[in-house]
């Protein structure tokens, strides 16, 4: 698990930031899965798009490129019907519902064990 914290605004986003890089859990993402607790995330790379399809909540998507940057901020992404994506993204961490308060495109990321 790390935590994540958004520099430019010195804010803790996730305190239990979960990881997901093999080809299952990137698929899986939080599909099927209880709304996630505040302070929970879960960091899917690689990954430039998200679909919500047999998701049960909406959430907060962070695409983020290889430098750690953040590209784009998608806040409250429907189930089912929401999707997500953005051109030369390295990574998304999705979020519960305003846990991406105050992340803007453009602030650098910052990962920690």
């Amino acid at each position: 698990m790390a935590t994540l914290i958004d520099l430019d605004t010195g804010a803790t986003v996730a305190t239990d930031l979960r990881s997901a890089r093999s080809y299952w859990a990137r698929f899986r993402g939080l599909m099927l899965s209880r709304r996630p607790p505040q302070g929970m995330g879960l960091r899917i790379e690689p990954c430039s798009s998200i679909h919500m399809f047999w998701m049960l909540f909406a959430i907060d998507a962070v695409f983020y490129d290889r430098s750690e940057r953040v590209l784009k901020v998608c806040r409250g992404v429907r189930p089912w019907i929401g999707f997500g994506a953005a051109r030369g993204a390295r990574g998304v961490i999705e979020l519960p519902v305003g846990a991406a308060a105050g992340v803007e495109a453009g602030h650098q990321l910052s990962f920690t064990e």
